[in-house]
């Protein structure tokens, strides 16, 4: 029965609806690893890479599936004497595939997953396109600080041209007339292509994709969007539909770990034209790691469409938990929480006060928290410069020169509990509260001071 029910996932490459137990999925791996030659009985292997491994721990952490994904020319291509590997493959990108459709991106039409983290897998994109507009040496680049897909330009050996965004209320946002001047500046044809961005930190906002896409059709200039951790948000992804839909988007790019709660390690690279993603899975040289897609696989297959929705449901309910907490918590503090509706994964806090009492508060505050165990929350100070392969940048971190006040983030991202939020508000009021008791003795003392000083002047 379970050996049915096996193949008839790999037939309809689909994610099952209900998650499969672990014995099922052991199972199911096993009868993919004996078809690989290095577990043949009596194989005998004379090539230099015959799958041997000379520890039984690291065979079984791999489940004996040793001989990676592709060939020498292809990520995606099947090799004939690991046909269990190649399976999990192809079963992978499929499932993986089913999986963005049912977060919202309903149109796409091919992807597969790349052993390389997101910044990496936008460089193989961008050496994709290189041979499609062989003049082009810019890419148009809406600003957010975040090192990685910045270099992922740099080392693609094109160079970034930094469109600032637009404040907006509280939030920035993609400066569109910014964007079609640069484009007429530099000339359509020596623009390798649109790098935009969804998921991002607040108070920036996922970019403006539809009237991005709409600019790169009419102006016929590729467009690469960085996805990093939009798959568990139901407004990236429709974004991106929306996109594809209006005008162009080639290719975008997600993270597996941030997405699907797996290693470091993995992205998946979607688009909606098939020939071109099979273009960027030909660019990958050589063979590739298998474990990335081994672990988003057993993650699926354990999860089903139905875990996995459930996650992205309770991650929503958790960012409206959060939100709605830390605007009572900021209240309390004299703070503000910074309204950026466009934004369904990240919010911002203000800490004015903070940054007014103390030029170092601020960056104090990230320690604290990180020292009491308060991991991901981010505090961002005003002002702050930093120079990223030769480029510097001004305000780095807040994504703008100048931002009106220094902020801290926090983000509800999948998997996120009503603990984690509950303990993260209990310590951010506790460290708060101890910077409010400092600044009020220190202004007791000033005062002491001042009134000493002034008898003294008075006695003289």
């Amino acid at each position: 029965e379970n050996s049915s029910f096996l193949y008839f996932i790999i037939i309809k490459g689909k994610c099952p609806e209900d998650g499969w137990d672990e014995s099922t999925i052991e199972l199911f791996l096993h009868e993919l690893a004996i078809m690989d030659s290095n577990n043949f009985l009596g194989n005998c292997g004379v090539g230099e890479r015959e799958g041997r491994v000379v520890s039984g721990l690291v065979a079984r952490r791999h489940y004996r599936l040793i001989h990676g994904i592709g060939r020498s020319g292809d990520i995606s291509a099947v090799q004939p004497k690991a046909a269990g590997s190649s399976l999990l493959n192809k079963l992978t990108n499929s499932v993986v595939l089913d999986v963005i459709k049912l977060a919202g991106v309903r149109t796409v039409a091919s992807c597969f997953v790349v052993p390389m983290a997101t910044g990496m897998s936008l460089t193989l994109c961008f050496l994709t396109l290189r041979h499609k507009r062989p003049k082009a040496k810019y890419i148009i680049w809406p600003r957010i600080d975040q090192k990685s897909c910045f270099k992922s330009m740099i080392t693609a050996g094109f160079e970034p041209v930094v469109i600032e965004n637009v404040l907006e209320g509280d939030e920035l946002r993609t400066d569109l007339e910014a964007v079609e001047a640069k484009i007429k500046v530099l000339g359509a044809e020596n623009i390798l292509c649109v790098h935009s961005t969804t998921s991002c930190f607040a108070p920036r906002v996922p970019d403006r994709l539809e009237e991005l896409a709409v600019i790169c059709a009419n102006y016929d200039i590729p467009h690469i969007v960085n996805n990093a951790y939009g798959v568990q948000s139901s407004k990236c992804m429709h974004l991106i539909q929306q996109g594809a839909r209006v005008g162009r988007i080639d290719a975008f790019v997600q993270s597996l770990d941030k997405n699907f709660m797996v290693p470091v390690g993995g992205a998946i690279i979607a688009g909606f034209s098939e020939s071109f993603i099979q273009e960027i899975s030909k660019m990958y040289p050589g063979r590739a790691s298998a474990s990335p897609s081994l672990d988003v696989l057993i993650t699926l297959l354990s999860l089903g469409t139905s875990g996995y929705k459930k996650l992205l449901k309770e991650r929503k309910e958790m960012f409206s938990y959060l939100s709605s907490e830390l605007k009572k918590l900021a209240d309390n503090h004299n703070e503000r929480l910074l309204d950026t509706p466009h934004n369904p994964i990240s919010l911002a806090m203000s800490l004015k006060n903070l940054d007014e009492t103390n030029d170092a508060a601020v960056t104090q505050l990230g320690s604290m928290l990180f020292t009491r165990q308060v991991s991901g929350a981010r505090v961002v100070p005003c002002g702050s410069v930093q120079t990223v392969n030769n480029y510097t940048f001004k305000g780095f971190m807040s994504h703008a020169n100048d931002y009106p006040c220094a902020y801290l983030n926090a983000a509800s991202a999948i998997g996120i509990k009503k603990q984690d939020v509950d303990v993260f508000l209990k310590r951010l009021d506790k460290c708060l509260k101890t910077f409010r008791k400092e600044a009020k003795q220190e202004k007791s003392i000033n005062e002491i001071s001042d009134a000493n000083t002034a008898t003294e002047q008075l006695e003289d």
